[in-house]
């Protein structure tokens, strides 16, 4: 195969038709220029240049891979700008998994930021369920995830952002919508509790709730997705649990419903970073966590900025 250097210094001579005018445009002497050139000759199987006493020509050949050469020096000089540009901090390419029950309440706060403060980072985001960004990231088709913590897979760092308080939202008209005071967990026993479909790490925190104070969750309804479970406990269906940073969102004077706090120790989740520790970018992503707690400090998101 031909060499990157026997193609500049052929790509020299052609444009010069010199053979010391393109020696001293490559910085090498005119016998290792020659060598290159009967080299690629050699590689070829082609005659490239004429070269008389008074001028050098380039044969039909040697015309042809002309255009050839300089697209071929021109994609590789491309690709050794965007490999030193890469180097910087930064720069290139991140792609982002964020599970449903984040991505709607802080990708407001984060999309802004990263456009002011990272401007050369063409961020792209991916929405999934966790065990499916989880197994993107570990595979490599993701850099960092966005999602609760800890995920408990080898080989992640994770870097925690929030912590948040689980809500009780209930139907107006229930009992429970009538006091303002703290609730205890044992509340949740007997309750109906309508729950997110499988495969949303929301449904098993909710679960792993009830099941602490022997409660169960029995509802027969499932939702697939945070707005569709609000509607479903507006419309009589059943109480659930609501992270506090959806509150926002999908609360208003529309939503029939009642939110009740629960007392100290109140039930929550802890949502994070999570990145390879193999990652060569993984100092960046670190400094990356810490602008994301900083937008959400900023957007003043009801949750608790893990220092």
């Amino acid at each position: 195969m031909p060499t990157l250097a026997q193609l500049r210094a052929f790509l020299a001579v052609a444009e010069h038709l010199h053979f010391r005018e393109a020696a001293s445009t490559l910085r090498i002497s005119q016998p290792a220029l020659s060598g290159n050139i009967a080299a690629l000759e050699e590689v070829l199987d082609q005659q490239l240049v004429e070269r008389t006493t008074r001028k050098v020509l380039l044969t039909p050949a040697g015309e042809r891979l002309t255009e050839h050469a300089r697209r071929v020096l021109a994609a590789v000089d491309d690709l050794m700008g965007e490999v030193a540009q890469n180097r910087e901090p930064f720069r290139g390419p991140a792609h982002l998994g964020v599970i449903p029950t984040v991505a709607p309440y802080v990708l407001p706060a984060l999309l802004p930021m990263f456009a002011r403060r990272f401007p050369h980072l063409k961020l792209t985001v991916h929405e999934a369920r966790t065990e499916t960004i989880l197994e993107e990231v570990r595979e490599g088709r993701l850099d960092m995830v966005l999602l609760a913590l800890p995920t408990e897979v080898n080989g992640l760092v994770e870097e925690p952002l929030y912590d948040e308080d689980f809500l009780l939202a209930v139907p107006e008209d229930h009992p429970l919508a009538a006091s303002d005071e703290p609730l205890g967990r044992a509340a949740l026993k007997g309750l109906d509790i309508v729950l997110l479909n499988q495969g949303h790490c929301l449904r098993e925190q909710a679960i792993d709730v009830c099941r602490e104070v022997g409660a169960r969750a029995t509802a027969t309804t499932y939702a697939t997705s945070l707005p569709t479970l609000v509607q479903l406990v507006a419309g009589g269906l059943g109480v659930t649990l609501l992270p506090e940073s959806a509150v926002p969102v999908e609360t208003g004077k529309r939503v029939r419903l009642a939110l009740r706090r629960f007392a100290a120790p109140a039930p929550g989740r802890t949502i994070g970073l999570a990145y390879r520790g193999s990652s060569a970018r993984a100092a960046e992503y670190a400094q990356l966590a810490k602008a994301v707690r900083s937008a959400v400090r900023q957007r003043r998101l009801p949750v608790k900025i893990v220092t």
